[in-house]
This record gives structure tokens, sequence and C-alpha cells, in this order.
């Protein structure tokens, strides 16, 4: 990032102190209702699931609860499938993705296994529309005591109290154009770096793991979305943001070392879906559709596998 072009807070090259951190969140505001868009379709779903909540954000407790959604009759000789959306709370679909298939198809997979699903771990960052949270830390780089994201750590502790054996998790996010021309441009601000630009791409991927990759797995995600929208393609480089494409529209990251939301559990089945709603192709409800069909892929997947056993 040239002295040009540098990002609006800060000084190039030189990470951000406490000023330039305070400057930065005193520029952010609520843009969304958390309340409206959020806890009120949380709390249409106790007729047919358990809502717990498991804490609530520091910055104001009595706007930012924090909610998750579980079968009724939680059986703790079930194996549990986990769905996590709004780690990112800007990717509008992986909260309304998640609360979409509470309302749709959830309950289909309750019978075989404990469902578990937490449609948004960063209000603030959703009312914001923020990746960060106030403290300019990013909670999906947060999974590991003492990170400074209570995002993070408060769903480390609802795991580690339900204590659920975990085959399946699917954390659902979103790459944005905005991820170019804002948040990768902050990032590189705080920490003093040079923006290492990357192509965005059009359509969906998913991020497997690189210890747990399940080609098949992933293949059925990729194949259930590919009914509602577009499959990213790789750049010239054969890459997807910078990573080498493993096979259509997957790509891996180390989610454990990285401390991703991905690698909070031991789940033999672990997916981070990428929606791309900034595409003339899409919108709102093919972005959630997307995600819906992305979970109940890998989840039929999950199923068949079991069932083979």
């Amino acid at each position: 990032m040239t002295e040009k072009n540098h990002y609006p807070i800060g000084t190039p090259n030189k990470a951000w102190g406490d000023a330039e951190k305070q400057e930065w969140l005193s520029q952010q505001g609520v843009k969304r209702s958390y309340h409206d868009e959020v806890i009120m379709k949380v709390e249409a779903l106790k007729t047919d699931f358990e809502v717990i909540q498991y804490g609530a954000l520091p910055y104001d407790e009595e706007r930012y609860p924090l909610f998750a959604v579980k079968s009724q009759n939680w059986d703790e000789t079930k194996q549990t499938l986990l769905v996590t959306g709004g780690v990112h709370g800007y990717e509008t679909s992986g909260v309304q993705g998640a609360l979409l298939l509470l309302k749709t198809r959830a309950k289909d997979y309750c019978r075989d296994f404990n469902v578990l699903v937490a449609p948004c771990l960063s209000p603030w960052g959703y009312e914001s529309i923020n990746r960060w949270n106030p403290m300019t830390v990013d909670p999906n780089r947060s999974f590991f005591e003492g990170s400074g994201s209570p995002e993070a750590t408060q769903f480390m502790k609802l795991l580690e109290d339900l204590s659920p054996d975990i085959l399946c998790h699917i954390d659902l996010h979103e790459t944005t154009d905005t991820d170019n021309s804002e948040f990768r441009p902050a990032l590189a601000a705080r920490d003093g770096v040079v923006d290492k630009y990357s192509e965005i791409p059009d359509g969906f991927y998913v991020v497997g793991d690189t210890n747990r990759p399940a080609p098949g797995f992933q293949k059925a995600i990729i194949d259930s979305v590919r009914e509602v929208t577009h499959i990213a393609l790789p750049d010239s480089e054969g890459n997807i943001i910078g990573a080498p494409l493993e096979q259509d529209g997957v790509i891996n990251y180390d989610k454990i070392k990285l401390k991703l939301c991905g690698g909070v559990t031991q789940a033999s089945y672990v997916s981070t879906t990428e929606v791309y709603p900034d595409s003339p192709k899409s919108n709102d409800e093919i972005c959630c559709l997307a995600q819906v069909a992305a979970i109940v892929g890998g989840f039929d997947y999950v199923l068949s596998e079991m069932n083979k056993g």
C-alpha cells in the first residue's frame, strides 16, 4: 500500500496504537438492527427448538445477547451437527442463512443427530457491518484462550459446557467486494504492513481444513450449491483468494493453526462456506438459499456415510 492510497487512519508501515484504534471505533455506528433481524427470528423458533442464551457481549450486554438453537430432544448418545454464522458480522447471509436453515430444514436431521446452530456470533459486527469487534480484533482469528474476542471466547465456553460429540461443523461466511475496498486495507493499516491484493472470486466456494480435507464432503456441498448459484472459478494462477484449488470450488486452510472458527472442534467434517453477494448474478435470497443448500448437501453426505457404517 503506497503513501498515496494508504488507509485514512494511521501512518503507513506503522502499526496502530490505542489512539488509532479509538479513532476507528469512533467512526462506527449502528446500520441495522440485531434485535429486529436476528433476535425476533430466534424467538420465533422456540416452538420447534430449544433456544439458549449462552452469553452476552460486554460492549452492551442488554443489546447483544448471544443465542444458540438446539434440538429439543438433545440426546448425548447422538453425534452433533453444528452450524455457525455471523462470526464476521458484516457477512449477512451467514446469519440469515443459518436462520433460514432453522426455519426450513434443520428439523429434518434431528431424528439422527443433535443439531446445534449459533446464527450470529458477532452481533456488534452485524449491527455495524464490520469484520472486527470494537477492539479491532477479528473474531475469526481468535478461537484460542485469551484472544481478546468475547465473541470467540463465549462460544468456546458454550461448547465446553455442552460437550457435544461434533461430527460435522459448517461455518457460514461471505467474500465481498468490501474485503478489498475496506477490510483488508484496514487490516494492513492496523498491523503496519503492505496490503496484499487478492482477486475477489465471482461465485460460491468452500474452504476445507488442510488436516481434515474430506474431499467427498466438500464436493457434496459444491454439487448441492450448484443447483442454486454459480461456483467460483480460480484465477489465472489456479488459486482462489491466494490458495490453490483442490477441486472445483474448494480450497483448504489450516484452520486450527489460523485460529479460525472452523478449527474450534475436532469434527471429522469441516467446511467454511463463502458466498459472493456482490455478483450481478446474485441477490440476498440467492445468497441465503446457497447457504442452506451448502448445509443440506453437507449434512446429507454425512448422513449417508453414517448409514453406510
